[in-house]
């Protein structure tokens, strides 16, 4: 099969097809084609973080980052661009077509790795046109895309067919329960690396998303690479780079990381760290994270921002527990938004929280006990950056709310003691 286009100009300047032999003069003159340049010219994205707050005096891993110092903080500088622009001008002719032949394209079968099963019931299709319409079979159930159609960036035609896909995703880059078991790095070290990560982020003013597919990287990669603990601070530091490389518009740059691992590492190191990463990872990090279903399950449940706001500090809380990287993170997200709910104003986990999310609240119990069972440990931990971050007015100092003390999740959080 061949497909005809006609021949375009050089888009470089001016292109005069070549004339005919019966009348080349007449043919000339109206033959030729022109076409202006039309470019975009995209100016240097650069980003330079200043000296950062590091007390040097204390070793890499364990330092805290401690007030700004005069003239030291973090800047972002926003890319410039320019786009040039020029008439375009374009004339039809009748010489023949050029033929474009079609290459022939290829099928492969992509293999998913084998993984422990997850028992999550698949949502229901709704749409109208079904057998089981969503008037009929879903009476208790909300459809909470209904008031988007008219919204293109919702996409509510496919919100559904997507989600259904990333629990696919999740669940084909599982994490393995005790994967640290027999290796030099322990859990303990990883806890105190993922507790500097969270001040680092912080001061660099990153993406929430950026935090969580950093540690996302850290653990699908010590999964599979031996790495021993003088090297496990490197590892922390480069995914931390290549995931601001994938969420962020302005990424700090690798001299900034090396600063603040009191130039433990070169820029060498991290980027010979950065190529094996990808290796490792085989350059694939769209692994879903706690957010986008938190997201969902917040619009599902329409909970206002308190409640939002404290399953975002319950989720926050997990990332730092190595106990706890064998769920997925559907599964954190609902338990933390049911767990917020209950505390808050005892909100029950309706039909429609259940649709959509996938769970109910009996499935969510158990991981609901062990984020109670957090926020009390969180209390008296020496690893306080999560707790920190919360208790600021930016968050609604969500992390010293009263109803964190209450009986509800007391209940919750003995049981989960009792139970280990």
């Amino acid at each position: 099969m061949a497909l005809t286009r006609p021949v375009s100009a050089n888009i470089e300047g001016s292109l005069k097809l070549a004339p005919s032999r019966e009348n080349t003069d007449a043919i000339i003159a109206s033959k030729t084609m022109t076409r202006a340049a039309h470019r975009a010219a995209l100016g240097d994205i650069g980003n330079k973080v200043s000296k950062m707050t590091i007390d040097a005096s204390k070793k890499p891993i364990k330092k805290e980052i401690i007030q700004a110092a005069k003239g030291r903080t973090l800047q972002k500088n926003k890319a410039t661009s320019s786009l040039k622009s020029a008439d375009i001008e374009i004339y039809r002719d009748k010489e023949p077509a050029v033929i474009v032949e079609v290459l022939p394209t290829f099928k492969t079968e992509l293999t998913l790795p084998e993984c422990e099963p997850v028992s999550a019931p698949a949502p229901m299709d709704i749409s109208d046109d079904k057998p089981d319409a969503f008037s009929r079979a879903l009476l208790t159930v909300e459809d909470i895309d209904a008031n988007d159609r008219d919204n293109p960036q919702l996409v509510s035609e496919y919100v559904n067919d997507i989600y259904s896909y990333m629990r696919i995703l999740e669940a084909k880059y599982f994490v393995k329960r005790n994967y640290l078991e027999g290796r030099e790095v322990t859990g303990k070290m990883r806890a105190i690396l993922i507790d500097w990560l969270c001040q680092v982020h912080h001061r660099f003013h990153l993406l929430q998303e950026t935090l969580y597919l950093t540690v996302s990287i850290i653990d699908r990669y010590l999964q599979v690479k031996q790495v021993s603990k003088n090297k496990l601070q490197l590892v922390g530091v480069t995914a931390m780079l290549v995931a601001s490389k994938y969420e962020e518009m302005y990424a700090p740059e690798v001299a900034d990381f090396v600063y603040i691992t009191d130039n433990a590492y070169s820029k060498a190191d991290i980027r010979d760290m950065e190529r094996d990463i990808l290796r490792s990872l085989e350059f694939s990090f769209g692994k879903p994270l706690c957010l986008h279903f938190l997201r969902r399950n917040s619009k599902a449940g329409q909970v206002d921002a308190m409640k939002h706001t404290l399953a975002k500090y319950l989720m926050e809380l997990t990332i730092v527990e190595y106990d706890l990287v064998q769920y997925l993170p559907s599964q954190i997200a609902a338990a933390a938004l049911c767990l917020s709910m209950k505390v808050l104003d005892s909100s029950q986990w309706n039909d429609t929280l259940s649709h959509y999310s996938t769970y109910s609240e009996k499935d969510l119990l158990p991981i609901q006990q062990k984020l109670a069972h957090l926020v009390v440990k969180a209390e008296n931990s020496k690893l306080t950056a999560v707790r920190t971050k919360y208790s600021s007015s930016k968050f609604m100092k969500i992390s010293t709310a009263a109803e964190l003390k209450s009986p509800a999740l007391l209940e919750l959080a003995a049981a989960a003691a009792a139970s280990s």
